[in-house]
């Protein structure tokens, strides 16, 4: 009798600068049910990843990417990361420890705030990256 295909789950990449916040959204996500990779900002910046050779061997339908002090610094370097040809359409969560200080250095509101470790404080991260594999209502 043949094997039953299984749909594969989504492949969700984390990228980030806190070891232990990067373990602890780990494990959440794959009790959710998703397949995770994970990543470390520093990486891609000294050059020892490249960012689109990990999208590529990765394909992940979302990255959840942390932007962490300078905030500044931070997010032109991941608006750099994003117009990356390989980044083009890619989806996107961003993270934050402290969204308030982010917004009014850099302006921009779209940013899950990660207030804590526990499971709980989690749960706007896990909405919103099903939010991006929800597909779009027709109105």
């Amino acid at each position: 009798m043949p094997e039953e295909s299984h749909p594969r789950a989504p492949v969700i990449a984390i990228i980030n600068t806190n070891d232990d916040l990067v373990q602890v959204l780990r494990d959440a996500l794959i009790r959710e049910g998703f397949d995770v990779v994970t990543s470390h900002v520093r990486d891609f910046k000294a050059g020892r990843q490249e960012f689109g050779s990990f999208l590529r061997s990765h394909a992940p339908a979302v990255v959840v990417y942390d932007i962490s002090v300078p905030y500044e610094d931070n997010w032109t370097f991941l608006q750099t990361l994003r117009a990356l040809p390989e980044a083009r359409g890619q989806a996107f969560v961003v993270t934050t420890v402290n969204k308030r200080v982010f917004e009014r250095r850099v302006g921009h509101g779209d940013v899950v705030e990660i207030e804590g470790g526990r499971a709980d404080d989690l749960d706007p991260v896990i909405d919103a990256v099903r939010r991006h594999l929800s597909p779009p209502r027709k109105i």
